[in-house]
């Protein structure tokens, strides 16, 4: 096996043991938990070490994604975005054309060319409720689907809470865009 199919392997793992969870229980770690059941796609490179997954793209769109769909949750990740890169955690994806029509995105991109879709906001449907600074250093993410009721937090602050029947089911991903580099850790599921 040559490194490229190797590491995808290895994070296609990591990514399915993000959502193997059983109902209403959370697993403190899931990166213990090594499974096969992601797929990356696009001109992001995706590498997983020391249970950190780390997209790092030059140009483009680069996405990974769960095979699975799933309807009602609460998602906790941390995530470090460099300076420069565009990211955002997709949901509900209606198909694995992951974009902000087919998905819920809620966007990682501090420098947003049009503030109302920065870090907090889910594209194309609101903008965050608060302003938070994320660049360079790790943060959280809580994100909770019930039934048509979305809600976030980034460092424990509500971004966003809106109701929305577009969406109420789908595949879960992560997205590196543009340039640079983002990181993630410390995924957990828990099912609703």
């Amino acid at each position: 096996m040559n490194n490229t199919n190797y590491f995808k392997a290895i994070v296609f793992t990591f990514l399915l043991s993000v959502l193997f969870i059983s109902c209403n229980e959370k697993e403190d770690n899931f990166l213990k938990e090594m499974e096969r059941d992601w797929f990356a796609k696009g001109n992001a490179d995706w590498n997983f070490s020391n249970d950190v997954l780390a997209g790092v793209i030059k140009e483009g769109d680069g996405f990974i994604h769960s095979k699975k769909s799933y309807k009602n949750f609460i998602l906790e990740l941390e995530f470090k975005p460099g300076n420069t890169i565009n990211s955002g955690v997709f949901i509900r994806c209606k198909n694995d054309s992951i974009n902000p029509i087919n998905c819920y995105e809620f966007n990682i991109w501090d420098n947003h060319p049009n503030q109302k879709y920065r870090t907090g906001a889910v594209v194309l449907k609101s903008s965050p409720l608060a302003k938070v600074t994320t660049i360079g250093k790790w943060n959280t993410y809580k994100i909770r689907c019930h039934q048509n009721s979305l809600q976030a937090w980034i460092n424990g602050i509500l971004v966003t809470d809106i109701i929305d029947r577009n969406h109420i089911e789908g595949l879960i991903g992560v997205q590196a865009s543009g340039s640079g580099t983002v990181q993630f850790r410390k995924f957990d599921l828990i099912l609703r």
